[in-house]
């Protein structure tokens, strides 16, 4: 029997390193492809989630609204007491007595957008905010952080109950300002009351 020839051997040895790095490399973007599945799921995630919460937030006032519905319905003097409330803190669980149902929109309107209370737009949303009016077109308006521009129109008996909160993360777009309105998302509720 003859000896395996010294190119028989070389032949045999396995991969070479050109092999080894190609396969390397075939594999770091197989990896690249699953993080940035990874990355994409988290941020849909995230966007389903403050969604969710936004939803939330607009039946919490719906529910207030019912709760109280000579404000949905009395003219004070033209105008529903939860077109466009003024916020007015005032407990109302602790000054029963006088609280009426203006005082009681006022409040409710408060602490929906009071970014003390754990339960408000701006403490579950990052940048939230609501606006609660009597609108026949409701899914216009825009929030920039600071400053809003409601677009309620005052027509009609239904009320829009409108959730922004900032999300800048668009997925195929560039990071936005948060002082720019086309950073946040709107969440829209209609409340028709029922006489």
């Amino acid at each position: 029997m003859h000896a395996p020839t010294l190119q028989a051997r070389r032949r045999a040895s396995g991969f070479t390193m050109l092999e080894a790095l190609v396969s390397i490399l075939i594999l770091s973007f197989g990896l690249l492809g699953l993080a940035g599945l990874f990355v994409s799921g988290a941020q849909n995630n995230r966007n389903a989630y403050l969604r969710t919460v936004a939803t939330q937030q607009a039946y919490n006032m719906a529910d207030r609204m019912r709760t109280n519905l000579s404000g949905l319905t009395v003219l004070s003097p033209t105008v529903p007491y939860y077109h466009l409330p003024t916020a007015v803190q005032w407990n109302c669980y602790t000054n029963a007595a006088i609280c009426d149902s203006p005082t009681m929109a006022k409040n409710d309107y408060y602490e929906w957008n009071d970014p003390a209370s754990p339960i408000s737009n701006p403490s579950l949303l990052p940048g939230g905010y609501g606006v609660v009016c009597i609108d026949s077109t409701p899914n216009d308006g825009a929030w920039n952080g600071t400053a809003v521009t409601h677009a309620c129109d005052g027509v009609g008996t239904s009320y829009a109950i409108k959730v922004w909160w900032l999300d800048d993360r668009r997925s195929g777009g560039a990071t936005l300002a948060t002082n720019d309105p086309l950073a946040y998302r709107l969440f829209v509720a209609t409340l028709q009351p029922q006489p």
